[in-house]
């Protein structure tokens, strides 16, 4: 099912719900990647939506419920550096290779408790662990 319009605009119905929180940019990384995957892969769905998911966390981390443009380009944890072959745990669209003041910032923004004795490795998982428990929020609501 083609994820844009003709337009080339993301079709708010076909893109998941963390998206749908998220600004335009992320919207049509997804929905371009994904329908253009689609066409590559002869229609098979669940590749190109790993593809489109990758390009969505090479120019946004996840931040709470939904996605923020990234300071810089690039891949976001050393799964996605390595690419599908790759058997490394991924960090759930936190940016893995951000500053630890970066990390710092998103987890205050995200009221994470004892964020300021965590080294940069616990503060990836708790911002990873608060960003799941929003999206778990904003879907239930």
């Amino acid at each position: 099912m083609p994820k844009t319009t003709r337009s080339g605009d993301a079709k708010a119905d076909e893109i998941p719900s963390t998206l749908q929180r998220s600004d335009e940019k992320a919207q049509r990384t997804f929905a371009k990647t994904h329908d253009s995957a689609v066409e590559s892969y002869d229609g098979d769905e669940q590749r190109a939506n790993r593809v489109a998911w990758a390009a969505v966390k090479h120019t946004h981390e996840k931040v709470g419920d939904h996605w923020e443009p990234k300071d810089h380009k690039g891949p976001s944890d050393a799964q996605a550096a390595g690419g599908a072959d790759t058997d490394r745990e991924t960090k759930g669209g936190v940016d893995a290779n951000a500053s630890k003041a970066h990390l710092m910032d998103l987890a205050k923004r995200l009221d994470v408790p004892g964020r300021s004795t965590m080294t940069k490795d616990e503060l990836v998982d708790a911002v990873r662990k608060a960003s799941d428990r929003e999206t778990r929020r904003a879907r239930e609501s």
